[in-house]
């Protein structure tokens, strides 16, 4: 009897101590452990019904995020993530958001972030115009953009520029992501970009400017460059800008007939030491208070893995402080709790 009380003591003991040692575990290791039971080892399960994430948004980031799933569904085959395509509004239902501008500060108190992917937006024309074959080698510095683009009630006419190559400006009907961004850079909102008005997304905008011989427009990185070869999709020139605010375009300015150079060059300083070329963030959010497990693991594995695909997709990297793997542990540990 005596010893039978000793054993049970000595397993009481080790039980306390095991609590005691879990309760001061850190939160990134209660958020390992329960991604852990979703994506290490896991097998198709046939007897379990499969947990489906819906995910939704800005289209032009849909073949990064797409490469994401297929790579998550490896590792993880018991949770189906799926993209439902945006129309002119969101879906009824969904669980992950993705943008291509900055955030309100309103929306930023019922959501959760993380910014996985920057993209820069660069003047375009159609290479069988006469507009890309001058201005395609002279680029264009803010002054010209300006004129071009944009309705400015206070601009002085008598300084504008002389163009004499006929141009038709495209632009999105829709407000959406990459208007936005462009505008806002230049000091404009969406409704002020001048041109007749593309309904779709901006891949739609893309086929209007190879259909018009004379169009001039804007478009992210990702879309006008192909992919598999990395030179600008046929029919496209990208229009040089003036980097550096001296107001010419010189010669080590025209880096854009491949897509590594680009990516390379912008990549090679901080964006705000850049002129003329807009640069925002792609970032995928969930409901704070509505996520699921599965979501939320889900964008913890595009945190961990996701920025290798980055430069094939025509993408730059995040700036390490706006990829905040700590501040999302947090909240997926509350998540977890809830």
């Amino acid at each position: 009897m005596k010893t039978y009380h000793r054993s049970l003591l000595f397993l009481t003991t080790l039980i306390t101590a095991a609590g005691i040692s879990n309760a001061q575990s850190t939160v990134t290791a209660s958020v390992l452990s329960a991604s852990e039971s979703l994506t290490q080892h896991a097998q198709p399960n046939p007897s379990a019904k499969q947990k489906v994430v819906v995910a939704t948004g800005t289209r032009f980031a849909y073949p990064l995020v797409q490469k994401w799933i297929d790579d998550y569904s490896i590792v993880n085959p018991n949770v189906q993530i799926v993209i439902e395509s945006r129309g002119t509004s969101d879906p009824a239902q969904y669980d992950i958001l993705i943008e291509a501008s900055e955030p309100t500060e309103e929306l930023k108190k019922s959501r959760e972030f993380i910014y996985v992917a920057r993209y820069a937006i660069l003047p375009v024309a159609n290479s069988n115009s006469t507009f890309s074959k001058i201005y395609g080698e002279k680029g264009v510095n803010t002054e010209l953009i300006n004129q071009l683009f944009f309705h400015d009630i206070y601009a002085d006419k008598e300084k504008e520029q002389t163009v004499k190559a006929p141009y038709t400006i495209y632009t999105r009907l829709q407000k959406a992501g990459a208007p936005i961004v462009f505008a806002k850079y230049f000091g404009f909102e969406q409704k002020d970009i001048k041109g007749k008005a593309i309904a779709g997304a901006d891949e739609h905008l893309l086929k209007a400017i190879l259909r018009d011989s004379t169009a001039l427009s804007y478009l992210p990185l990702t879309l006008v460059y192909d992919h598999t070869t990395g030179k600008p999709v046929s029919g496209i020139t990208v229009v040089p800008v003036d980097l550096n605010g001296n107001d010419r375009v010189s010669d080590d300015e025209k880096f854009y007939n491949e897509l590594g150079a680009v990516l390379q060059r912008l990549e090679s300083k901080d964006a705000k030491d850049f002129k003329n070329v807009p640069i925002e963030y792609i970032h995928l959010s969930v409901d704070k208070r509505t996520a699921t497990l599965e979501a939320v693991d889900f964008l913890r594995w595009v945190i961990d893995n996701g920025q290798k695909d980055l430069h094939a997709y025509g993408y730059l990297v995040p700036e390490p402080k706006r990829l905040d793997k700590g501040s999302f542990d947090q909240f997926a540990a509350k998540r977890i709790k809830q």
